[in-house]
């Protein structure tokens, strides 16, 4: 199997028949997630614990974003490392584990059935996280390549089963005191060791690389992605640090300047990357990833909402930060990056034994760019609509924006079907 780079640039790394099964499961739990959304946009008016809100953040956290950073890092940790996949049969076991395991956490939640449902769920999952863990380390240890995106790769993945050891014992915690408190005041712990100590960790290590690849920009800093490594991790563990021993409020502005630092100093990295770029005409999917970049900063207002500007806590101000996260820069991600990925994996699939005989489709040509472009409008507007219903507890607003982001799941699975069920050319 082949690498991405382009179909003339490749190098070896992982079977697709690893990383399909991700992408797959991903985008069903995208339309999984939005229809969820669509029948409970009534939560942003209930506190965040309530088991709708739990049910939709896992789908969206663990089904979404989870599978399908599993799938695209099992493809793209070879390139980062400049090695192999230690073991498929560990990728296998991953994608086994917490395929089966996400729905009892997330069924467990629904009905709030806090008892065997869901630590079964979250048992599997952490078995799953855990293979990962193992094939990621074995594979970076064994490519001997330590710079700095493997740097990323690996403590993310360190911060992610730190994630869901804690929500183990946080599901345990509910029928049998095992911490010191209850579960609901270690929930902002847990999210932010996922959101910050693993989606934004990974992201940025991967996209740091990949956008400009996919820009065909030479351009490279390490110094300053050392930096931003160095201010995510530092602005996790103070976090961890003020929140573990009650600190006053105000401390936790030490940790968000750090992550906010690190964002600025990537959306940096980003534009350099993009002003000296030798591709000047840039697709709609890079067009999505780098509006992800922008929407990084959203959470960020909405956390100075709830610090400093609200002298009370209002509940659908912080949805509205869940929902910019999960929704919004993670989801945007996605969309632009996976027919970044997908079309190349299955055109290496389908294309490279045959590549010297002649003509083959360009990866671009194995989906529709009018249903890309219609799904993109679709979820730019959709979200926004959404964010406006929230801020003004707006049903109709709400509804409206759902409605949109299902038909974005929708047109999403759509188009990776086409891509997914592409027959070869007779060349």
């Amino acid at each position: 199997m082949l690498a991405l780079g382009g179909p003339g640039n490749l190098q070896q790394t992982t079977s697709y028949k690893v990383v399909l099964p991700f992408y797959v499961y991903a985008g069903i739990s995208f339309i999984v997630g939005t229809i969820m959304l669509l029948l409970h946009t009534d939560v942003i008016q209930s506190h965040y614990f309530n088991p709708f809100t739990l049910a939709i953040t896992h789908v969206m956290a663990l089904g979404w974003g989870l599978m399908i950073i599993f799938g695209a890092s099992h493809q793209l940790v070879p390139v980062l490392i400049e090695g192999k996949l230690d073991s498929n049969s560990l990728a296998y076991a991953t994608f086994l584990f917490a395929g089966i395991g996400i729905p009892f956490i997330v069924a467990g939640f629904y009905g709030f059935n806090l008892g065997w449902m869901i630590q079964t769920g979250a048992v599997l999952v952490n078995i799953g996280v855990l293979c990962y863990l193992a094939n990621i380390l074995t594979s970076a240890f064994k490519s001997g390549k330590h710079d700095v995106h493997s740097w990323f790769v690996v403590t993310a993945a360190l911060w992610l089963f730190a994630t869901t050891f804690l929500g183990l014992l946080l599901v345990l915690n509910f029928t049998k005191p095992l911490l010191p408190s209850d579960s609901v005041a270690y929930l902002t712990i847990h999210a932010h060791l996922g959101i910050v100590g693993w989606f934004l960790l990974l992201v940025i290590g991967v996209a740091s690389r990949l956008i400009p690849m996919f820009l065909i920009s030479k351009y490279t800093n390490n110094k300053s992605l050392w930096w931003i490594y160095v201010l995510i991790n530092s602005s996790l563990i103070s976090f961890l640090f003020f929140k573990l021993f009650n600190l006053d409020s105000y401390f936790y502005y030490i940790s968000m300047i750090m992550a906010l630092a690190a964002i600025l100093l990537f959306t940096r990295h980003i534009k350099r990357a993009h002003k000296v770029r030798i591709r000047k005409n840039v697709d709609e999917q890079m067009k999505i990833s780098l509006l992800s970049v922008l929407q990084m900063l959203l959470p960020f207002v909405v956390l100075i909402a709830v610090l400093f500007l609200l002298p009370t806590e209002k509940n659908n101000i912080i949805l509205l930060y869940g929902f910019c996260i999960f929704f919004g820069w993670l989801t945007a991600i996605i969309l632009g990056m996976t027919f970044k990925t997908l079309p190349f994996i299955i055109w290496n699939r389908t294309y490279h034994k045959k590549a010297h005989a002649g003509k083959t489709p360009a990866p671009k040509e194995l989906f529709n760019p009018r249903i890309y472009n219609a799904m993109a409008i679709i979820y730019v507007v959709g979200f926004v609509i959404f964010i406006v219903g929230i801020v003004l507890i707006n049903n109709v607003l709400l509804k409206t924006g759902a409605i949109a982001l299902l038909i974005t799941a929708l047109l999403y699975v759509f188009n990776t079907t086409i891509a997914l069920t592409h027959k070869p050319k007779k060349i």
